[in-house]
């Protein structure tokens, strides 16, 4: 399995960008399909986006499609998040998990971050 450390979250106003990062340490990585997940105060754990190994195929849950775009660099064991026109119901701790498929399914994750807080005031 893989180890993975997010970064990049922060405070933001609506409107705003970020782009979070998660690098996950280990060989293997290329061979991970890999998923962002977010869990808002009192709420549970939901999919939003994931891609495949090569990153050819993406899922992106509809809450998010047109505003956040996932991608990967193998060779820098990392992928990112680019998150455009922030709103205050993004505001979340955003997680990152590796899968050996591509899924929204949080149970087929085997590995997970610890998250990163982001917040989009209004």
């Amino acid at each position: 399995q893989v180890q993975l450390v997010e970064s990049g979250g922060g405070l933001v106003q609506a409107g705003d960008s970020l782009r979070l990062s998660c690098v996950a340490s280990g060989r293997t990585f290329s061979s991970y399909a890999m998923g962002w997940f977010r869990q808002a105060p009192g709420k549970e754990r939901e999919f939003v986006v994931a891609i495949g190994w090569s990153g050819a195929t993406t899922r992106y849950a509809d809450s998010v499609k047109g505003r956040f775009t996932i991608s990967r660099d193998n060779a820098k064991n990392t992928v990112f998040l680019q998150m455009n026109s922030l709103k205050p119901e993004d505001t979340a701790v955003y997680y990152c998990a590796a899968s050996r498929v591509v899924t929204s399914d949080p149970l087929s994750y085997v590995s997970w971050g610890r998250g990163t807080q982001v917040t989009v005031s209004s």
